[in-house]
């Protein structure tokens, strides 16, 4: 079934529209332009009709190696910082509560929203596992997927101009270098290790396994020297396409009627998030040394894998951006229940 979606007609249409929407972002010189140019035509392409599917083998395989790249920048330096992160998780903590009960109760009140689907529609990020969730709940399907989607859509594209315009540009060209004389037998272990630890978490169900597992399978067999493979560069700009494209087919059988009638309060709830996002990397800043825009990608309410690359391209401490997107969701799987619980028992 997964080679019969690999050679379907949906996904060559995907690559057909994506390329075409990366080479005009680059010549229009768009930053993160291999991400943001199939992520919009692929978008508009869904919205106008088109059936357009990622086949998910496709997906996870780059997402495997958008995880052994981030497993790039882990090394033994990482446990001196590691303490810290303990209070930025715990700004996490209350950036997310603050932030679900806040855009909820506006939710409820300006878009008439019912309680619990305000509640998911208001969770900065998670959107996979909370449409489960929702679903259990009896709350409206499409009116948490489109308010997520419009702000996935709205935070990556307008944050790569942000970093783009404000920060040191002297940083923000990825190096196409091409790290030779390695062994690739340590490249195959990297992965084969990535598989079993993804396999493994995916049965204990562990949110974002394919990222959590990568990162950790590589990340120890570096540390410890038992493999160590630097992912080339260049192997980024393919893994921005297919994200991107992967981004924009979730606008399948979504219409701009529907998109339009959430658009104006998302937009507000977006707005409110980035604001909580923004005092969160503040606060953020005042218990570790680390680049303002670092803290600000690592709260802002973004999908984990979509932020993930903005970190790499701007080379904007991934691991560090990644473990506290891991961390987001997490707390929001946790927060959002038993939020879901206490508003049960006062009602």
């Amino acid at each position: 079934m997964e080679i019969k979606e690999i050679i379907s007609k949906k996904f060559i249409l995907v690559i057909l529209i994506s390329v075409p929407g990366a080479l005009a972002a680059e010549t229009l010189n768009i930053p993160l332009a291999w991400f943001l140019g199939p992520m919009l035509f692929t978008s508009l392409a869904s919205l106008l009709g088109l059936q357009l599917k990622m086949p998910k083998i496709i997906l996870s395989l780059i997402l495997i190696l958008l995880g052994l790249y981030i497993g790039n920048y882990i090394d033994k330096n990482l446990f001196s910082q590691i303490h810290q992160w303990i209070w930025t998780s715990f700004i996490m903590l209350i950036y997310i509560i603050f932030s679900v009960l806040f855009v909820s109760k506006y939710l409820q009140k300006f878009s008439k929203y019912e309680k619990k689907t305000s509640i998911f529609s208001a969770a900065p990020g998670a959107l996979g596992p909370l449409l489960i969730l929702a679903e259990d709940e009896k709350s409206d399907l499409s009116h948490v997927a489109t308010s997520h989607l419009i702000r996935l859509i709205i935070i990556i594209t307008v944050f790569p101009f942000i970093v783009n315009s404000f920060y040191d540009s002297k940083n923000i060209e990825l190096s196409k270098e091409i790290i030779e004389n390695q062994n690739l037998m340590d490249f195959f272990i990297l992965l084969i290790t990535s598989i079993i630890l993804i396999y493994l978490f995916y049965k204990l169900k562990v949110p974002a396994a394919l990222l959590s597992g990568t990162l950790i399978a590589s990340g120890f067999l570096q540390i410890t020297e038992l493999a160590t493979y630097k992912m080339p560069t260049n192997i980024i700009d393919y893994c921005l396409l297919i994200l991107g494209a992967s981004v924009g087919c979730r606008f399948v059988n979504k219409t701009f009627t529907e998109i339009g009638k959430n658009a104006f309060h998302s937009f507000v709830a977006t707005f409110f998030l980035v604001i909580f996002g923004l005092l969160a990397a503040y606060m953020a800043s005042l218990v570790i040394d680390k680049n303002f825009f670092t803290l600000l990608l690592s709260y802002c309410p973004g999908g984990i894998y979509e932020v993930a690359v903005i970190a790499i391209f701007f080379d904007l401490d991934p691991e560090f951006v990644s473990f506290h997107h891991i961390i987001r969701l997490l707390m929001i799987l946790f927060i959002v229940p038993v939020i879901l619980r206490f508003i049960e028992k006062k009602a």
